[in-house]
């Protein structure tokens, strides 16, 4: 198995778009209720976004990054710059049957490589509470929890933590 990442180009939108609801399912089933995941993946994975993501790249959205074994997308994730010197991981996923493989610290180098070379030297990420696949992964990169806040997108009737943590990526 030889895995390569390298910026996602539009055929790859499908594949993104999967990988994504399957590690939200997978990840968030038992933290989240049915209606809040079907919520969040409605609104930020599907087609006609992902395509938009794919597309348009910027500063604040550096572009995803798939993760390909041979042609099958096995992971995506992407950030971008929120300062002059922070920078922000805004998704991380992997096919579930593909985690534990150094696949996600692929996809992770790939998007700090790009926020460093925007000038990043601070780099921010959110994690659901009691997320044990998230948590372990980004202590183990040197992510050092700062504080707890609101999830980001909230459900109607629901309060959810999200765990800010960060670590130093610049010179």
């Amino acid at each position: 198995m030889m895995i390569t990442v390298q910026i996602a180009e539009i055929k790859h939108v499908k594949a993104i778009v999967n990988v994504c609801i399957e590690a939200q399912w997978a990840t968030y089933k038992e933290l989240y209720s049915k209606e809040y995941i079907e919520q969040i993946i409605s609104e930020y994975y599907n087609e006609e976004r992902v395509y938009k993501e794919v597309t348009e790249t910027g500063r604040g959205w550096g572009g995803w990054f798939v993760a390909l074994d041979g042609e099958e997308v096995v992971g995506a994730g992407g950030g971008g710059m929120t300062g002059a010197r922070e920078a922000e991981i805004y998704v991380l996923y992997l096919k579930p049957t593909r985690r534990n493989e150094g696949i996600g610290s692929k996809l992770l180098h790939a998007i700090t490589l790009q926020q460093q070379e925007l000038g990043a030297t601070i780099q921010w990420v959110s994690v659901a509470k009691d997320n044990q696949k998230a948590i372990p992964f980004y202590e183990a990169k040197g992510f050092r929890f700062q504080h707890e806040e609101e999830a980001y997108e909230k459900g109607v009737h629901e309060d959810y933590i999200s765990l800010r943590y960060a670590r130093e990526v610049g010179k």
